[in-house]
């Protein structure tokens, strides 16, 4: 169900606003625009983090980079920024970015300076955000997909636990339920809620642990809070049957993943098809989620990391018990 002709932005479909998050990668940056310049969003967002104290040269990076931007939007759409002057970090930039964006607009797609999507990304989430606007059990669309390809699936996408957020959108009505500081993570862990998610201990304890570190401001990022505020309000993801987007991230240039590489990094993707074929009902596709636990998350994660990033793993499980 992909690589049919019928795979570009289509002349009737609106594409939806785009937000995009940027910091002092000029270069990737460009990559990422150039295919929000193919789909012509009518709104586009800018969200920028400020440069780092104590290194040199990142002003003029951010600022180069910032300007690029501006410089690129020739399609004349309205256009939105939202630059910090200091840095704030990736958790509360992108936080704080997200909460600006979603007063702007009731919807928006998102996607961050390293994550370039495939052209047909646009038109999916766009419909999709239509599609299941007033929708309360779902909270988020991705253009992600991990999972062994082809995927056999009777529809276009599938609904996930897993928020999956390598480019994707999502509205005001979801963003409204993140919940940065987790203030019921506490009393559903001791409610066993966990447990009802992930009959398995060891997948229940797995979230326990980040929850706990995460609430404990021992893990400092933004993506956590969001899975959990998801959770705790019952939505769900969609996700297409086959990968949209690709991180381009890794390098000597990221942020946080420097000599770091992951088999789900530089991914391949590939157009999906339209019309879209919705599935019948909203439910998790629990062999899917069952993979992403094992082969993404939890200890498989280790798999694939070298010696040096084992042991600093070591020392995070061990502050975390």
């Amino acid at each position: 169900m992909s690589g049919t002709t019928d795979n570009c932005i289509h002349p009737s479909t609106d594409i939806a606003p785009v937000a995009l998050f940027i910091f002092n990668r000029p270069d990737k940056t460009a990559v990422v625009l150039e295919k929000i310049r193919q789909a012509k969003p009518t709104t586009i967002l800018v969200v920028a983090d400020g440069p780092r104290p104590g290194k040199p040269g990142e002003k003029e990076l951010c600022d180069q980079t910032r300007q690029s931007v501006l410089d690129a939007l020739d399609w004349n759409p309205r256009v939105l920024t939202n630059f910090s002057q200091k840095n704030l970090g990736c958790r509360e930039r992108i936080a704080s970015g997200l909460s600006w964006v979603f007063e702007q607009v009731p919807e928006a797609i998102i996607l961050e300076d390293d994550c370039v999507p495939d052209i047909s990304f646009f038109r999916f989430a766009s419909e999709l955000l239509v599609h299941y606007r007033d929708n309360l059990q779902i909270g988020v669309i991705s253009g992600d997909n991990f999972q062994p390809q082809p995927m056999q699936l009777d529809a276009s996408y599938y609904f996930s636990l897993f928020n999956h957020c390598w480019g994707w959108a999502s509205w005001r009505r979801a963003w409204q339920k993140y919940d940065d500081k987790m203030t019921l993570w506490p009393r559903l862990r001791n409610k066993g809620w966990l447990e009802k998610k992930f009959p398995k201990r060891e997948h229940s304890l797995y979230w326990a642990q980040i929850f706990d570190a995460v609430h404990a401001r021992r893990i400092d990022t933004w993506d956590y809070p969001w899975l959990f505020s998801l959770w705790s309000a019952g939505m769900l993801t969609a996700l297409p049957r086959c990968n949209l987007v690709t991180n381009i991230g890794v390098g000597g240039d990221s942020t946080h993943m420097k000599g770091y590489h992951s088999e789900y990094h530089h991914l391949s993707v590939c157009p999906i098809d339209f019309p879209l074929v919705h599935p019948l009902e909203v439910t998790t596709n629990t062999a899917a989620d069952l993979y992403s636990q094992i082969h993404i998350f939890g200890e498989a994660k280790l798999k694939g990391l070298s010696a040096r990033l084992k042991r600093v793993w070591r020392k995070i499980q061990k502050t975390l018990r």
